[in-house]
């Protein structure tokens, strides 16, 4: 007996044009992994390889090669189930963290007979729901109202705002007014600038966005800029979230650098983009001894990716939102148990 895979391209539709700090996106190409044992083919386990324009190390043309040259390989090395752990580290695959998240998560379902239940927790026995925040994108001032207000009236008590592509005045305004509507007491509002702020304007926009009482913000200035970055988590008057800086951070020595020298309040977590369930999970470590807060965000992948990635926050003492709404972006998501409900995500059993 031994593991086989294949892969399925899968091409997913948006329901709108989403502008990101990226331009504007209409589709999303991903890879839904299938993992069997030659002894039981009838049982699967799926996983998603779905890298990111613009944000994955891994988003090059040569991935679609390099996923079926493993493939190829795991099928003819006739791996064990048992021996299908080390696959990763015999792989080396930290230069394509979302293969490795894709080999991680079809292998976690497989060997719970493909049942789609990656961990077994309160979540995924359909017991508990996770809060989420409602992802109001980029886009003209009319298009971002017009979510505001859908998101606020389907109940969410957290809402993430995509800034740095209007004018800095006017997105100043968008705050002003949801603050109008519902004070932090009950509503938690955070924003992601995407790096869109210059190092030397980043402190005073940061005094200007206090005054709308932010839970955080993600991202202000671009990653890779150590010392400034630090300096601005010194003295924020916003606490500051850590997303795109952990991307590419692969060894233990790097990541203590990392967390020690710019001592964030928070990081974010993408495990399509950090390399998988299990690197996220030493992120977790990592930072709650160094008293960092975290949360999870999926990365638009399909249901598939983003069932595994809220089992997986479920397995945590879950407290603050996470960013795990984003299946229902998509016209033709694959078919799944995940529902939102006010503003919380549910696995339907």
């Amino acid at each position: 007996m031994s593991l086989q895979l294949s892969y399925t391209p899968h091409t997913l539709k948006f329901r709108f044009d989403a502008r990101t700090s990226r331009g504007a996106i209409k589709e999303h190409k991903v890879y839904i992994i299938k993992m069997w044992d030659t002894q039981h083919p009838e049982i699967s386990g799926l996983g998603e390889c779905a890298p990111l324009a613009g944000l994955s190390i891994d988003f090059r043309p040569d991935l679609e090669q390099k996923l079926q040259q493993i493939i190829t390989d795991i099928n003819h090395a006739q791996v064990t189930l048992e021996a299908a752990e080390e696959l990763s580290q015999v792989l080396e695959l930290e230069k394509w963290p979302s293969i490795k998240f894709a080999l991680e998560t079809a292998l976690l379902d497989l060997k719970q007979d493909g049942s789609g239940i990656i961990y077994h927790n309160e979540f995924s026995r359909g017991n508990k729901g996770i809060p989420i925040n409602g992802l109001v994108w980029m886009g003209d001032r009319t298009f971002m109202q017009e979510q505001i207000a859908q998101k606020l009236k389907d109940g969410y008590t957290c809402l993430k705002l995509k800034i740095g592509s209007l004018d800095f005045t006017t997105e100043l305004e968008l705050l002003q007014s949801i603050r109008e509507v519902a004070g932090a007491d009950k509503l938690t509002v955070r924003v992601d600038a995407n790096g869109a702020f210059a190092p030397q304007e980043a402190y005073k926009k940061l005094e200007r966005l206090a005054k709308y009482e932010l839970h955080s913000i993600e991202q202000p200035i671009k990653q890779g800029q150590l010392q400034e970055m630090a300096q601005l988590c010194a003295y924020t008057p916003v606490p500051i979230a850590l997303d795109e800086e952990l991307i590419g951070v692969q060894e233990p020595q790097a990541k203590t650098l990392l967390l020690e020298s710019i001592k964030p309040q928070y990081i974010i977590l993408k495990p399509t983009l950090v390399g998988g369930l299990a690197a996220s999970a030493d992120w977790i470590s990592m930072a709650a001894e160094r008293g960092i807060g975290w949360w999870m965000t999926s990365a638009l992948e399909s249901n598939i990716g983003l069932n595994a990635i809220s089992q997986f926050t479920a397995q945590y003492d879950v407290q603050l939102p996470h960013g795990l709404g984003t299946g229902q972006l998509y016209h033709n998501n694959i078919p799944s148990p995940l529902q939102i409900r006010q503003g919380v995500l549910w696995r339907d059993v």
